[in-house]
């Protein structure tokens, strides 16, 4: 295939998808990775998309490489993740070994909590004081406590979290995308998410509509390795997503 005809190959699935991998394109278009790597720097200096880590982003998505602190998170979209937080709540039975990451969409399930039999594993310094409170049994992990997202990352951190092996894990994510997956913007973080959620039995990732138009640098899982959790159909693109449950 001649590179103007691939090039415009290629914006259109990146139109379509919103973001792609070099991986995706080589496998598609049966070419090399320098030359797919070639047509994303072209196709990034005449300004029609924007090149990023293994792959890149259309024009439209924005590229999220910054964390907000939590009292600010915590304002947006709010009825949109209570009615998140609410519905992943109903899923946790009195059997359930629980994981809860940091985040405020994960923390929208506390006020809904009702299974006291149940056992709670968590990062987050607020979520544990929460649950504690509530009367629930809680652990909070050791390691090294991230300020801007009250998170508990790091060696210890992840080493501790090898020895669980949780029944269900709800997950907080910066960005979602079905060719990147769950990204955040934090190595760190990433590394807790994901070893967390490879010791878990079933998996959800709780994001309002909004997550779907970013991308953050750091993935910490794929797509279809969680069910995901949200507030309406984010665009047509994931409408045979049959992993995505949206919150009533």
């Amino acid at each position: 295939m001649l590179t103007g005809k691939r090039q415009e190959e290629i914006l259109k699935i990146i139109k379509l998808k919103g973001s792609v991998t070099v991986q995706e394109l080589t496998e598609h278009f049966q070419a090399s990775e320098s030359t797919i790597r070639r047509d994303l720097y072209t196709l990034d200096q005449k300004g029609e998309l924007t090149k990023v880590f293994g792959g890149a982003v259309y024009k439209g998505k924005e590229l999220n490489t910054q964390e907000e602190k939590v009292a600010f998170r915590q304002e947006l979209n709010r009825e949109e993740k209570t009615r998140i937080g609410k519905y992943a709540a109903s899923l946790i039975t009195p059997e359930d070994f629980v994981y809860l990451d940091a985040g405020t969409t994960t923390g929208a399930m506390i006020p809904h909590l009702t299974e006291h039999a149940a056992s709670f594993v968590t990062n987050a310094v607020s979520h544990a004081l929460l649950l504690a409170e509530s009367g629930f049994r809680v652990i909070l992990i050791g390691g090294e406590l991230k300020s801007s997202t009250e998170a508990i990352v790091g060696n210890e951190a992840f080493v501790t979290l090898h020895k669980y092996h949780f029944t269900k894990g709800f997950f907080g994510a910066n960005g979602v995308s079905k060719s990147t997956g769950f990204t955040t913007p934090d190595i760190n973080e990433a590394m807790i998410k994901q070893c967390a959620m490879g010791h878990t039995r079933s998996a959800y990732v709780l994001c309002d509509h909004s997550k779907f138009t970013r991308i953050s640098p750091v993935s910490f899982g794929e797509f279809s390795s969680a069910r995901v959790i949200t507030d309406r159909m984010p665009d047509e693109s994931y409408q045979d997503a049959e992993n995505l449950v949206i919150a009533d």
